[in-house]
Formats: structure tokens, sequence, C-alpha cells
């Protein structure tokens, strides 16, 4: 009987995630001692592996290599989303901390989950397997799902963790049967391998590549919303935890994005006339739906879920267009996405109070003349993510409508400046409400709160950054997306 063989292990690779999986073990060890005001100090934890992930992550910048056989590797692509991810985490458990208190959702695991949830993401974005990217999309999924429902109090909450993992469940078998064929036609799950023969194979392996891709996309077509694969979204996004939610649309969706592009815009590139034309008219529909839904919605989390719906579309553009200039286009969106959406959700946060949510529209009136900075910065969110100059979410667009105009793909270009345009009706509709009706709710001030408070500083001044001075963050971008194809 032949001995059991292991591949060998280089650790250079893998130390980012090793950081911050002991963290998410330290936290779950001291979760077991924590009470009362003791939980702030599991976030301040949390957060403090986080920052030392990052703070090692950045060395390895001008590292590459590969371990655990080839499954996972070290390169500047998995290094920015790595840091991406550690960074909405963070911000996340920053702005948790009040709103843990004000929830009454007092219950250290909370920490915990959000960690295992950025290990999933990390897998998923440093993988170089489709059973290791499903690994970490799992451990991911089960940790949001958990989170969705942590509010145990709230049939809302536990309706919203239903319908999340029951039709999370059904993509991820998508997914795996996507993975099944794919194997059945290649004899591999290395995406570099898969890649060769997607280039060099028979008729026969090309198509049954092309029906294993085709499952592919509607799995990863759940995981970052896109239509027809969205209608989970609005109910679980309302019904969660609003910090959940916040961490749903911003993490969650860069992470499935992260393995989107690796896995057909790097692997599968060669089959891209076989799937190219499914996925641009998948960008249309889901901006379009994402948008006109958003138009009728008077809650705002349901209006935030549309609008996170319809940016699905958007980044779908960079995936459409491929090559250098599309992947680093979505790259940088990705990260102003992320500010602009946690952003947001913040200033929803913000407005709340113990067992008054505020989340109608209606609340919102002249929340902008009683609290100054709440108004500047909804403000700048909403038209960040309506596209308005000079903030970073119109850079972000510029980038991505330039790409896909500059490859050919002029309706679409065309078509994706409609739906933005559309957007602004329901962003600058907050706005007024904002600004231009009386009523409404109280809100608390930044002293009641300073670390949710923190949190909006940090976002507000990213999209100002990002809008102001895009350039290098767009070259970081690039150079991210070149040692993808090397």
């Amino acid at each position: 009987m032949a001995a059991l063989t292991f591949p060998d292990v280089a650790w250079l690779p893998l130390l980012p995630l090793l950081v911050i999986t002991g963290t998410t073990l330290l936290v779950l060890v001291a979760d077991l001692f924590a009470e009362g005001p003791d939980y702030d100090a599991l976030g301040w934890l949390g957060l403090i592996g986080l920052l030392l992930a990052v703070l090692t992550a950045v060395p390895l910048w001008n590292q590459s290599g590969t371990t655990l056989g080839g499954t996972l590797v070290l390169d500047r692509y998995g290094l920015f989303f790595t840091i991406l991810f550690c960074v909405g985490s963070g911000l996340t458990v920053l702005l948790s901390m009040n709103y843990l208190e004000t929830t009454d959702i007092r219950c250290g695991d909370y920490y915990t989950l959000i960690l295992f949830s950025t290990i999933g993401m990390v897998l998923m974005a440093t993988s170089l397997d489709l059973i290791v990217i499903f690994l970490g999309l799992e451990v991911m999924s089960v940790a949001a799902y958990a989170l969705a429902g942590i509010w145990r109090t709230q049939v809302r909450s536990n309706e919203a963790a239903l319908k999340y993992f029951i039709l999370g469940a059904f993509a991820s078998g998508f997914l795996l049967l996507g993975i099944a064929l794919v194997f059945g036609a290649t004899g591999e799950t290395l995406l570099p391998r898969i890649g060769e023969v997607a280039a060099k194979g028979s008729a026969e392996q090309r198509l049954l590549l092309s029906v294993g891709a085709a499952l592919l996309l509607v799995g990863f077509g759940f995981k970052v919303a896109a239509a027809p694969f969205h209608s989970w979204a609005p109910d679980v996004y309302e019904g969660a935890p609003t910090a959940v939610t916040a961490f749903m649309a911003a993490g969650i969706k860069a992470a499935a994005f992260a393995a989107f592009v690796r896995v057909f815009v790097d692997s599968l590139g060669p089959l891209a006339g076989d799937w190219r034309g499914a996925l641009w008219f998948l960008a249309v529909l889901t901006m379009t739906v994402g948008n006109v839904s958003a138009l009728v919605q008077r809650n705002i989390k349901r209006l935030l879920a549309y609008s996170s719906i319809a940016h699905a579309g958007y980044l779908l553009v960079g995936v459409v267009v491929g090559g250098e200039s599309g992947s680093a286009a979505l790259l940088f969106y990705l990260v102003v996405y992320t500010l602009m959406t946690l952003g947001a959700f913040g200033v929803v946060i913000a407005l709340g109070r113990r067992g008054q949510p505020h989340e109608d529209l209606d609340d919102w009136a002249g929340v902008g003349l009683r609290s100054p900075f709440l108004g500047l910065a909804m403000t700048v969110f909403m038209l960040s993510l309506a596209g308005v100059p000079p903030l970073a979410g119109f850079m972000g667009k510029f980038y991505l409508f330039s790409a896909a105009l500059e490859a050919g793909y002029v309706w679409l270009t065309v078509i994706a400046v409609v739906n933005s345009l559309v957007s602004v009706y329901y962003y600058v509709g907050v706005l007024v409400k904002m600004y231009m009706a009386e009523g409404g709710a109280e809100v608390e001030t930044a002293a009641a709160r300073p670390y949710l408070f923190a949190t909006l500083v940090a976002a507000l001044a990213g999209t100002l950054l990002l809008g102001l001075f895009p350039t290098p963050w767009f070259e970081l971008a690039r150079r991210s997306v070149e040692s993808l194809a090397s």
C-alpha cells in the first residue's frame, strides 16, 4: 500500500490568512470569559487582528508564489482583496460596537462570525482551485447565514436567515454541479490547468466545460445578487441587522467578484465567446431591475438593497470587458463601492434608536437640518452612489464605462449610463426628504455613538479621497490585475 504524501507547505503565502484565523480563534476563546461591556473588547481584539493582517500583507506586495500543491497563491491580486476585506470587516466591526448595544444583540459570537466570514473571503480571493474556492465560499456564507439571524428576538431577522440559507444552499448546489462538470471535462480543479484545456482541448471537452461554466455563472450570480438571481437580497437586507446588511452588501459581494474574475476572466478566458454574451445580458438585466425597482421603495434598507443589485450590474460590465482595463476598473470600483455602501448603512444605523430603527423614508424628514454631519455624510454617499463628480462613485463608473467603450461595447455603455441617470432620482429623493421635509426622527449626538461616527468619518474621507485623487489607487488595481495574468 502506497504511503500518503502531503504537499510541501510554504508559509509566506498563508501569512495574512493565518493572522486572521489566529485572531478568530482568539476572539472565540475570549468570548467564553466576556460579559456585558467586555463585548467591546472582543471587537477591539478583532480590529487589532485585522490591522495586523493588513500589516503582514503590505510587505508581501512584490512577492509571489504558491503553496499547498498550487491551490493557494501569493500574488498582488489576492493581496489587494485581502487588504480590502480586512478594511471592510474592520469598518463593520467598528460600526457594530455601538449598534449591538442599541439593539441588545450582546453576543460575542457576532465578532467571531464576521472574522470567520472574512477567512472565507480571503480563501476565495487567493485560491487557484475550484474546490478551495467552494470551501471558502461556504465558510463565508455559513457565517453570513448565522449573522443574518443573530438578532434572535426579531422575527424578521430569523426570517432573513432562513431565506438566505435556503436560497444560498440552492445556489451552492448549482456551483458544485458546475465544478463537477468542469472536472469531468478537464480532469482538473486547478484553474491554470483548466485554462489550458479551455484553450487547447477537444470540441467535446470545450462543450462540457461551457455547460459547467454556465452553472458556475448561476452560483456566482446568486452571491453577487445579479438578476434574475437577486430575489433574496431585498428581504434579507431588510430583515438582517443593519450592520450585518452593510457587511453582506459590501464584503460578500466583493469576495464573490474576486472569485468571479479569477474563474471566468483568467481561467475560462479562452471560452469567453461562449459566456460573454450571457454575461452581457445579465449585466443589463441586473442594473435595470435594480434601478427600476428602487424607484418605488419607501424603506431605506430595501432601497439600498436594490441599489446594491444595480451596482452588481455595473460591476458585471467589468467582467464582460475583461482584460487588464476591465478588471482593473472592476477592482477600483469595488473599493469605492465598499466605502460608499458601508457609509450609507452607517448613516441608517445612526438614525435608528433603541426599538425604533427609523427605516421608513418619512423618518428621514428634516434629518439633514437637525444633524448637519449626518446630512453631509448621507449627501456624499448618495451622490457618490449616483455617480456625481467629483466623488469616488463617479470615477469608478468613469473607469468602468470607459473600459467598456474602448472594448467596443457601445450599447452596453449607453445602457449603463442611462441606468446611472435613472438612479439619480431615488438617491436625490433621499436628500430631498432630509432637507426639504419637516418632522422625522430625532438623532443622537456623535458623543453617544463614537465608534459609529468614527466609521462614518473614515468612509467619508475614503469616498472623497478616491474621487479627488483616483489615479494612484487605480494604478494599484491595475498592477494587481497584472499579477493575475502573469
